[in-house]
């Protein structure tokens, strides 16, 4: 019969490949390991994967049961920390500081799904942009931050949300449509129109830009997003987003997305929260909800 333990471990292998790392990721023996593999194969009269195969390759049957794994388990974690937080008549304050313009875009519907299931969780959304929002957390304004910078600090941790990638947008008929892509000095002929924010925290900017010491002919800010678009689309400059947000404004599908370098400008979101509180179930609920909603 399939127990939890047989899903977890079938999880496991399917994400080391190997029987040596899943053991330890279980802390069991090997040879413990092996048995448990053993016994639920005479159960099913079947074997779960090829042996002495690299990565290892699953047998229909593992694979059916892998697929019930992926299925399964992240239910009966969320039902698990539903479970604690009843127990402990759990409700509290989750204040999200918001370090990004464009963040907001996907956030806000996220919240709305949130506040259905954690009803005693008090929830707000700050706008961090010219903050100090990660000082802000250490003195306990703020519960979490959502930020593509993170630091070293004893006190906090890190929780990795979801990648994206940045393209350039360019105004109808630019002489840059047929380029594959965009490099550093592209850029410097250019009007860049962007967020009010400090250069230095705009991925264009730290990861190509400044090492290139290339510099747009010139910047002109805007705090909204259409506005922006807009203003490409009158041919006013050129502007960096997401691909997914770019993606989902049909009324700009004049424009043309371009990659930003050979394999594109990526960036990456975290959920910053001190460490004492990240094991709090509605913390770890909120971020999971956006990690397995934000695959992009």
């Amino acid at each position: 019969m399939l127990e939890i333990k047989h899903l977890k471990t079938l999880q496991l292998l399917a994400q080391t490949h190997s029987v040596n790392e899943t053991a330890e990721a279980l802390h069991m023996t090997q040879s413990a390991l092996s048995h448990q593999i053993k016994q639920l194969e005479q159960q099913i009269g079947s074997q779960l994967f090829e042996r002495k195969s690299k990565p290892i390759r699953f047998s229909p049957a593992g694979r059916l049961i892998l697929q019930s794994a992926d299925e399964i388990l992240p239910k009966l974690q969320y039902a698990e920390r539903q479970l604690k937080a009843m127990q402990q008549g759990e409700v509290g304050r989750l204040l999200i500081g918001v370090d990004c313009h464009t963040c907001f875009d996907w956030l806000l519907p996220l919240v709305r799904r949130y506040q259905e299931k954690w009803s005693g969780v008090d929830l707000d959304i700050l706008n961090s942009h010219q903050s100090s929002p990660l000082l802000e957390l250490e003195q306990q304004q703020l519960d979490l931050v959502i930020t593509s910078d993170p630091v070293q600090n004893p006190h906090l941790s890190f929780i990795p949300l979801f990648s994206y990638e940045l393209v350039a947008i360019l105004p109808p008929k630019h002489p840059l449509e047929s380029s594959p892509f965009l490099e550093a000095d592209h850029f410097a002929d250019e009007t860049l129109i962007t967020y009010p924010v400090d250069l230095k925290k705009l991925d264009l900017f730290k990861q190509l830009l400044l090492p290139s010491d290339i510099q747009p002919r010139q910047i002109r800010h805007s705090e909204l997003t259409l506005m922006i678009l807009q203003n490409v689309s009158l041919g006013r400059g050129v502007c960096v987003l997401p691909r997914w947000l770019f993606s989902n404004m049909s009324e700009f599908n004049h424009l043309t997305a371009k990659s930003i370098g050979k394999q594109g400008l990526w960036t990456k979101l975290y959920a910053a929260v001190l460490k004492e509180n990240a094991a709090k179930a509605y913390i770890q609920d909120f971020v999971d909800l956006v990690a397995n909603e934000m695959v992009v």
